[in-house]
Protein backbone atom coordinates (compact mmCIF):
# COMPACT_ATOMS: atom_id res chain seq x y z
CA UNK A 1 0.00 0.00 0.00
CA UNK A 2 1.21 3.69 -0.38
CA UNK A 3 1.77 5.77 1.87
CA UNK A 4 0.70 9.71 1.60
CA UNK A 5 3.94 12.13 1.59
CA UNK A 6 3.46 15.91 2.13
CA UNK A 7 3.19 15.93 -2.04
CA UNK A 8 0.65 13.23 -2.13
CA UNK A 9 -3.08 14.93 -3.26
CA UNK A 10 -4.94 15.78 0.14
CA UNK A 11 -7.43 13.70 1.43
CA UNK A 12 -10.78 13.73 2.37
CA UNK A 13 -12.93 11.62 4.65
CA UNK A 14 -17.30 11.89 4.56
CA UNK A 15 -18.76 10.65 7.46
CA UNK A 16 -22.17 10.10 5.89
CA UNK A 17 -25.35 9.63 8.36
CA UNK A 18 -29.19 9.09 8.29
CA UNK A 19 -30.23 12.83 9.57
CA UNK A 20 -32.07 14.30 11.82
CA UNK A 21 -34.67 17.37 12.65
CA UNK A 22 -33.24 20.82 13.64
CA UNK A 23 -36.03 20.68 16.35
CA UNK A 24 -37.91 18.25 18.34
CA UNK A 25 -41.00 19.93 17.01
CA UNK A 26 -43.95 19.14 14.69
CA UNK A 27 -42.61 21.65 11.68
CA UNK A 28 -39.44 20.67 11.71
CA UNK A 29 -39.79 17.09 12.11
CA UNK A 30 -42.35 16.73 9.12
CA UNK A 31 -40.06 18.37 6.78
CA UNK A 32 -37.69 15.82 8.20
CA UNK A 33 -40.04 13.48 7.45
CA UNK A 34 -41.09 14.76 4.11
CA UNK A 35 -37.69 14.70 2.57
CA UNK A 36 -37.02 10.95 4.27
CA UNK A 37 -40.18 9.56 3.08
CA UNK A 38 -39.99 10.72 -0.55
CA UNK A 39 -36.54 9.33 -1.41
CA UNK A 40 -37.79 6.30 -3.67
CA UNK A 41 -34.59 4.11 -2.08
CA UNK A 42 -36.36 4.01 1.11
CA UNK A 43 -40.34 3.68 -0.02
CA UNK A 44 -40.23 2.30 -3.87
CA UNK A 45 -44.29 2.60 -4.13
CA UNK A 46 -45.15 4.38 -7.62
CA UNK A 47 -44.74 8.56 -6.98
CA UNK A 48 -48.30 9.07 -8.18
CA UNK A 49 -49.77 6.85 -5.42
CA UNK A 50 -47.32 7.75 -2.70
CA UNK A 51 -46.54 10.94 -2.15
CA UNK A 52 -50.45 12.11 -2.21
CA UNK A 53 -50.85 9.82 0.63
CA UNK A 54 -47.62 10.78 2.15
CA UNK A 55 -48.02 14.45 2.48
CA UNK A 56 -52.12 14.11 2.74
CA UNK A 57 -51.97 11.57 5.19
CA UNK A 58 -49.00 9.99 6.69
CA UNK A 59 -47.09 13.01 7.39
CA UNK A 60 -49.99 15.15 9.17
CA UNK A 61 -50.67 11.96 11.61
CA UNK A 62 -46.99 10.64 12.09
CA UNK A 63 -45.05 14.45 12.37
CA UNK A 64 -46.68 15.08 15.87
CA UNK A 65 -46.13 11.47 17.62
CA UNK A 66 -42.31 11.53 15.97
CA UNK A 67 -41.89 15.26 17.64
CA UNK A 68 -42.91 13.92 20.81
CA UNK A 69 -40.82 10.76 20.59
CA UNK A 70 -38.05 12.88 19.71
CA UNK A 71 -38.45 14.94 22.47
CA UNK A 72 -38.09 11.72 25.17
CA UNK A 73 -34.38 11.90 23.87
CA UNK A 74 -33.42 15.38 22.41
CA UNK A 75 -30.12 16.63 24.16
CA UNK A 76 -29.64 20.21 25.71
CA UNK A 77 -26.70 20.52 22.66
CA UNK A 78 -29.77 19.19 20.32
CA UNK A 79 -30.03 15.97 18.70
CA UNK A 80 -27.87 13.09 20.16
CA UNK A 81 -27.90 11.31 16.58
CA UNK A 82 -25.88 14.78 15.24
CA UNK A 83 -23.97 15.29 18.37
CA UNK A 84 -22.56 12.05 18.69
CA UNK A 85 -21.58 11.50 14.67
CA UNK A 86 -19.92 15.19 14.88
CA UNK A 87 -18.08 13.92 18.05
CA UNK A 88 -16.69 10.54 16.23
CA UNK A 89 -15.81 12.76 13.00
CA UNK A 90 -14.01 15.15 15.19
CA UNK A 91 -12.26 12.25 17.16
CA UNK A 92 -11.10 10.62 13.88
CA UNK A 93 -10.22 14.21 12.97
CA UNK A 94 -7.98 14.42 15.36
CA UNK A 95 -6.05 11.34 14.87
CA UNK A 96 -5.40 11.30 11.09
CA UNK A 97 -3.95 15.17 11.78
CA UNK A 98 -1.78 16.23 8.84
CA UNK A 99 -3.00 13.16 6.95
CA UNK A 100 -6.90 13.55 6.14
CA UNK A 101 -9.79 16.38 6.02
CA UNK A 102 -13.11 14.86 7.81
CA UNK A 103 -16.45 16.28 7.16
CA UNK A 104 -20.06 15.72 8.41
CA UNK A 105 -22.85 14.80 5.80
CA UNK A 106 -26.39 13.78 6.75
CA UNK A 107 -28.73 12.20 3.83
CA UNK A 108 -31.50 13.93 4.97
CA UNK A 109 -31.60 17.15 6.83
CA UNK A 110 -28.39 19.18 7.67
CA UNK A 111 -25.82 19.26 7.31
CA UNK A 112 -26.34 17.98 4.08
CA UNK A 113 -23.97 15.81 1.86
CA UNK A 114 -23.90 18.48 -0.64
CA UNK A 115 -22.36 20.89 1.90
CA UNK A 116 -19.61 17.74 3.48
CA UNK A 117 -18.23 18.00 0.06
CA UNK A 118 -18.32 21.82 -0.75
CA UNK A 119 -16.17 22.01 2.77
CA UNK A 120 -13.77 18.84 1.45
CA UNK A 121 -13.28 20.58 -2.06
CA UNK A 122 -12.79 23.98 -0.45
CA UNK A 123 -9.87 22.14 1.68
CA UNK A 124 -8.29 21.16 -1.73
CA UNK A 125 -8.88 17.62 -1.12
CA UNK A 126 -8.68 15.34 -4.08
CA UNK A 127 -8.71 11.77 -3.25
CA UNK A 128 -12.52 11.60 -1.14
CA UNK A 129 -13.22 8.66 0.73
CA UNK A 130 -17.03 8.34 1.59
CA UNK A 131 -18.49 6.03 4.34
CA UNK A 132 -21.87 5.74 5.00
CA UNK A 133 -22.09 4.97 8.55
CA UNK A 134 -24.52 1.53 8.02
CA UNK A 135 -22.24 -1.54 8.28
CA UNK A 136 -24.74 -3.23 6.50
CA UNK A 137 -25.00 -2.83 3.09
CA UNK A 138 -28.93 -1.90 1.97
CA UNK A 139 -30.03 0.21 -1.10
CA UNK A 140 -32.47 1.84 1.34
CA UNK A 141 -29.61 3.53 3.35
CA UNK A 142 -26.51 2.62 1.64
CA UNK A 143 -27.14 3.21 -1.74
CA UNK A 144 -29.46 6.42 -1.11
CA UNK A 145 -26.20 8.07 0.30
CA UNK A 146 -24.47 7.36 -3.10
CA UNK A 147 -27.08 8.90 -4.80
CA UNK A 148 -26.82 11.91 -2.80
CA UNK A 149 -23.00 11.73 -3.32
CA UNK A 150 -23.14 11.47 -6.91
CA UNK A 151 -25.60 14.36 -7.92
CA UNK A 152 -23.98 16.53 -5.39
CA UNK A 153 -20.56 16.28 -7.37
CA UNK A 154 -22.34 16.46 -10.52
CA UNK A 155 -23.20 19.70 -9.66
CA UNK A 156 -20.44 21.07 -8.15
CA UNK A 157 -18.89 19.62 -11.19
CA UNK A 158 -15.94 17.86 -9.40
CA UNK A 159 -13.82 14.64 -9.90
CA UNK A 160 -11.58 13.97 -7.05
CA UNK A 161 -10.64 10.42 -6.75
CA UNK A 162 -13.34 8.85 -5.11
CA UNK A 163 -13.17 5.77 -3.12
CA UNK A 164 -16.76 4.11 -1.88
CA UNK A 165 -17.15 1.76 0.93
CA UNK A 166 -19.75 0.08 0.60
CA UNK A 167 -20.24 -1.73 3.88
CA UNK A 168 -17.88 -3.12 6.43
CA UNK A 169 -20.59 -5.92 8.28
CA UNK A 170 -17.70 -8.22 9.12
CA UNK A 171 -14.39 -6.35 9.30
CA UNK A 172 -12.63 -7.67 11.95
CA UNK A 173 -12.00 -4.45 13.66
CA UNK A 174 -15.98 -3.76 13.52
CA UNK A 175 -16.48 -7.28 15.55
CA UNK A 176 -14.31 -6.64 18.06
CA UNK A 177 -15.45 -3.29 18.48
CA UNK A 178 -18.77 -4.33 19.19
CA UNK A 179 -18.27 -7.72 20.96
CA UNK A 180 -15.69 -5.26 23.19
CA UNK A 181 -18.68 -2.71 23.44
CA UNK A 182 -21.28 -5.72 25.01
CA UNK A 183 -18.44 -7.60 27.14
CA UNK A 184 -17.55 -4.59 28.73
CA UNK A 185 -21.56 -3.47 29.23
CA UNK A 186 -21.65 -6.93 30.77
CA UNK A 187 -18.62 -6.56 33.08
CA UNK A 188 -20.11 -3.95 34.75
CA UNK A 189 -23.85 -4.81 34.39
CA UNK A 190 -23.67 -8.44 34.52
CA UNK A 191 -25.02 -11.17 32.01
CA UNK A 192 -28.66 -11.66 31.08
CA UNK A 193 -30.31 -14.73 30.17
CA UNK A 194 -30.31 -13.32 26.56
CA UNK A 195 -28.68 -11.09 24.17
CA UNK A 196 -30.66 -9.45 22.19
CA UNK A 197 -28.95 -8.33 18.04
CA UNK A 198 -31.90 -6.19 17.22
CA UNK A 199 -31.40 -4.87 13.62
CA UNK A 200 -32.87 -2.14 11.92
CA UNK A 201 -35.56 -3.94 9.51
CA UNK A 202 -36.69 -3.21 5.83
CA UNK A 203 -39.59 -5.09 3.70
CA UNK A 204 -39.01 -8.79 2.99
CA UNK A 205 -39.50 -7.80 -0.84
CA UNK A 206 -37.06 -5.85 -0.79
CA UNK A 207 -34.87 -8.76 0.28
CA UNK A 208 -36.15 -10.73 -2.18
CA UNK A 209 -35.92 -8.31 -5.23
CA UNK A 210 -31.69 -8.68 -3.92
CA UNK A 211 -31.10 -6.61 -1.19
CA UNK A 212 -28.07 -8.00 0.40
CA UNK A 213 -29.18 -6.71 3.90
CA UNK A 214 -30.65 -9.59 5.71
CA UNK A 215 -28.00 -11.57 4.54
CA UNK A 216 -25.05 -9.23 6.01
CA UNK A 217 -26.92 -8.65 9.30
CA UNK A 218 -26.79 -12.62 9.71
CA UNK A 219 -22.96 -12.49 9.30
CA UNK A 220 -22.85 -9.28 11.49
CA UNK A 221 -24.57 -10.94 14.34
CA UNK A 222 -22.91 -14.59 13.85
CA UNK A 223 -19.49 -12.99 13.72
CA UNK A 224 -19.84 -10.88 17.03
CA UNK A 225 -21.76 -13.83 18.75
CA UNK A 226 -18.69 -15.78 17.92
CA UNK A 227 -16.34 -12.88 19.24
CA UNK A 228 -18.16 -13.21 22.57
CA UNK A 229 -18.13 -16.99 23.01
CA UNK A 230 -21.70 -17.38 23.21
CA UNK A 231 -23.93 -20.33 22.27
CA UNK A 232 -26.78 -19.81 20.05
CA UNK A 233 -29.42 -20.72 22.80
CA UNK A 234 -28.16 -17.33 24.36
CA UNK A 235 -28.43 -14.79 21.81
CA UNK A 236 -31.63 -13.83 19.10
CA UNK A 237 -31.20 -11.74 15.85
CA UNK A 238 -34.18 -9.48 15.31
CA UNK A 239 -35.42 -6.64 13.52
CA UNK A 240 -36.97 -3.42 15.05
CA UNK A 241 -38.44 -0.40 13.34
CA UNK A 242 -41.22 -1.39 11.14
CA UNK A 243 -43.93 0.97 9.72
CA UNK A 244 -46.79 -0.26 7.39
CA UNK A 245 -48.90 -3.47 6.80
CA UNK A 246 -46.66 -5.15 4.43
CA UNK A 247 -44.17 -7.98 5.75
CA UNK A 248 -40.75 -6.52 6.93
CA UNK A 249 -37.78 -8.75 7.93
CA UNK A 250 -38.81 -10.91 11.26
CA UNK A 251 -38.57 -12.15 13.93
CA UNK A 252 -39.74 -8.23 14.94
CA UNK A 253 -37.85 -7.30 17.99
CA UNK A 254 -41.21 -5.89 19.97
CA UNK A 255 -42.83 -9.03 19.39
CA UNK A 256 -39.95 -10.92 20.65
CA UNK A 257 -39.61 -9.06 23.88
CA UNK A 258 -42.97 -9.87 24.58
CA UNK A 259 -42.82 -13.29 24.01
CA UNK A 260 -39.71 -13.86 25.87
CA UNK A 261 -41.26 -12.36 29.17
CA UNK A 262 -44.52 -14.25 28.54
CA UNK A 263 -42.03 -17.26 28.60
CA UNK A 264 -40.75 -16.73 32.08
CA UNK A 265 -37.23 -14.77 30.67
CA UNK A 266 -36.62 -12.01 33.49
CA UNK A 267 -33.48 -9.98 31.93
CA UNK A 268 -32.53 -9.47 28.78
CA UNK A 269 -29.99 -6.97 26.97
CA UNK A 270 -30.09 -5.69 24.04
CA UNK A 271 -27.71 -4.11 21.38
CA UNK A 272 -28.14 -2.58 18.19
CA UNK A 273 -25.00 -3.27 16.09
CA UNK A 274 -26.45 -1.58 12.55
CA UNK A 275 -26.35 1.60 14.16
CA UNK A 276 -23.59 3.54 14.83
CA UNK A 277 -24.05 5.76 16.81
CA UNK A 278 -27.13 6.15 19.26
CA UNK A 279 -30.40 7.66 17.60
CA UNK A 280 -33.67 7.67 18.11
CA UNK A 281 -34.43 3.85 17.24
CA UNK A 282 -32.17 3.43 19.83
CA UNK A 283 -32.35 5.25 22.56
CA UNK A 284 -36.42 5.79 22.37
CA UNK A 285 -37.50 2.40 21.05
CA UNK A 286 -35.49 0.12 22.04
CA UNK A 287 -34.00 1.75 26.06
CA UNK A 288 -37.90 3.00 26.29
CA UNK A 289 -41.02 1.35 24.12
CA UNK A 290 -39.59 -1.97 24.37
CA UNK A 291 -38.10 -1.79 28.01
CA UNK A 292 -41.94 -1.02 28.77
CA UNK A 293 -43.22 -3.98 26.41
CA UNK A 294 -40.99 -5.92 28.24
CA UNK A 295 -42.04 -5.27 32.00
CA UNK A 296 -45.94 -5.37 30.77
CA UNK A 297 -45.52 -9.09 29.66
CA UNK A 298 -43.75 -10.13 32.78
CA UNK A 299 -40.16 -9.28 32.33
CA UNK A 300 -37.72 -7.19 35.14
CA UNK A 301 -35.22 -5.59 32.96
CA UNK A 302 -34.53 -4.73 29.48
CA UNK A 303 -31.20 -3.10 29.23
CA UNK A 304 -29.81 -1.31 26.33
CA UNK A 305 -26.43 -1.53 25.40
CA UNK A 306 -24.99 1.73 23.79
CA UNK A 307 -23.59 2.29 20.03
CA UNK A 308 -19.92 2.44 19.51
CA UNK A 309 -20.84 6.40 19.42
CA UNK A 310 -17.95 8.80 19.62
CA UNK A 311 -15.13 6.15 21.73
CA UNK A 312 -11.77 6.10 20.57
CA UNK A 313 -12.01 1.89 19.21
CA UNK A 314 -14.92 3.51 16.60
CA UNK A 315 -12.76 5.54 15.59
CA UNK A 316 -9.76 2.83 15.27
CA UNK A 317 -11.98 0.95 13.21
CA UNK A 318 -12.79 3.97 10.78
CA UNK A 319 -9.25 4.69 10.50
CA UNK A 320 -8.57 0.78 9.50
CA UNK A 321 -11.37 0.98 6.96
CA UNK A 322 -9.81 3.77 5.20
CA UNK A 323 -6.28 2.35 5.00
CA UNK A 324 -7.74 -0.65 3.77
CA UNK A 325 -9.74 0.88 0.85
CA UNK A 326 -7.90 3.59 0.05
CA UNK A 327 -3.77 2.14 0.56
CA UNK A 328 -2.32 4.88 3.31
CA UNK A 329 -0.44 2.51 6.06
CA UNK A 330 0.70 5.90 7.76
CA UNK A 331 -2.76 5.96 8.38
CA UNK A 332 -3.15 3.09 10.96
Amino acid sequence: MAEITKNSPLTGILLANLGTPTAPERGPVAKFLREFLSDPRVVDLPRYLWLPLLYLVIIPLRAGRSAAAYRKIWWPQGSPLLILTRKLADRLAADLAGVARVEVGMRYGQPSIRQGLRSLREAGVEKLTVIPLYPQYSDTTTASIYDAVDEALIEMVWKPELVRVQDYHELPAWVAAVANSVRKFREFHGSAERLIFSMHGIPQRYVANGDPYEEQCRKSVQAIAQALGLEESEWLLTYQSRVGREAWLQPYTDMTVKALAESGVKHVQVVCPGFAVDCLETLEEIAMQNNEFFKESGGEKLEYIPALNDNQEHARVLQQMVAFYSGPTNML
